[in-house]
């Protein structure tokens, strides 16, 4: 069996794109629960539910 090392990741490379995934994720969080929050739709209103009041959100 041989041994095989992965060469490192550069230290900018890292750094400068979490900032960037963060403000993803929490927008793309942010999108699915006012979407879910806001939605005549029962089907999302039921898929939520549970979450919505367990957050403190209003939804009736």
């Amino acid at each position: 069996m041989t041994a095989q090392t992965l060469a490192p990741v550069a230290a900018g490379t890292r750094s400068s794109e979490r900032p960037v995934a963060v403000a993803l994720a929490a927008m793309l969080g942010l999108g699915l629960l006012f979407m879910a929050g806001f939605s005549p739709a029962i089907a999302f209103h039921n898929a939520a539910h549970d979450f919505r009041h367990t957050q403190n959100f209003p939804c009736h």
